[in-house]
């Protein structure tokens, strides 16, 4: 049955203890860990606020970087990542959103290549943990200090080459909602979809993400979670929101309005 998850970068300035809190206050039952507010709190911790309040993780995010494009180098950033598969099981946290780091002056080729021997290494880890690995594709107006991987095309071809159960890819509607034919695609791409990522935006990125509060926007949300629903996709619907427009927003009321946004979309 779909969910409703909400992501901890929605609610910025709040604390791990916080988000828990006030995300089971408003009803939501799942949200997305940041690794950052996980590792102030501690992990013992955050299970402990996670059981208390009866809350799912619907993923964590995030690893990477095997580009070398922070400043790690790909050793520094596979073992980063093998910790995150392990925190992931710690949370009884089915995916672990990956992103592969920029091109930081290689080839694509090259960079690709950096990326998939990254995701053999860490598969097995993912496959002893039971934790699905998720490649996370990106909007190229905002996509230079993350991804090369800016298309559903690009992001299964390397599905494609690595060919594991265990490595999938995120569908964030806020990057590719505006595909051409991307609504048509989805009974194609749902097999390699770990998650869906809800998000809104009135205008293309322009070097940052600047979204909006869902359903007043241009992506076309109703026909996209449609066409998710009839293809079959019944796992969580990750909410993430943030940008310029939101920094100063009643987090209450970002909450409320993602839970009624929801809801409008079809889910009970």
């Amino acid at each position: 049955m779909a969910e409703l998850s909400m992501n901890e970068t929605t609610t910025f300035r709040w604390s791990f203890e916080e988000d828990v809190i006030n995300y089971a206050a408003a009803g939501i039952p799942a949200l997305g860990v940041w690794r950052q507010k996980l590792s102030d709190c501690g992990l013992a911790r955050a299970v402990e606020l996670l059981t208390s309040r009866g809350l799912k993780v619907s993923h964590l995010f995030w690893a990477g970087g095997f580009t070398g494009s922070d400043g790690r180098t790909y050793r520094e950033s596979v073992d980063d990542a093998r910790e995150a598969v392990r925190t992931a099981a710690g949370l009884s946290c089915p995916t672990l959103v990956l992103c592969s780091g920029a091109r930081a002056g290689h080839t694509f080729n090259h960079a690709r290549r950096l990326l998939l021997d990254a995701l053999r290494e860490l598969a097995a880890e993912a496959a002893e943990t039971g934790v699905v690995l998720a490649l996370e594709p990106m909007h190229p107006g905002c996509a230079a200090d993350w991804t090369f991987l800016t298309t559903v095309d690009e992001t299964l071809a390397v599905l494609d080459r690595l060919g594991d159960p265990r490595v999938k890819m995120v569908l964030d509607v806020y990057h590719l909602g505006q595909e051409v034919g991307l609504t048509d695609r989805i009974p194609e791409i749902l097999p390699h979809v770990a998650l869906v990522q809800l998000g809104d935006a009135r205008q293309p990125p322009d070097g940052e993400q600047n979204r909006c509060r869902l359903g007043e926007g241009t992506i076309p949300l109703e026909a996209i979670v449609t066409a998710l629903r009839t293809a079959g996709y019944d796992g969580f619907y990750d909410v993430e929101l943030l940008g310029e427009e939101l920094e100063t927003a009643d987090y209450h009321s970002l909450l409320g309005h993602a839970k009624e946004s929801f809801q409008r979309l079809g889910f009970a």
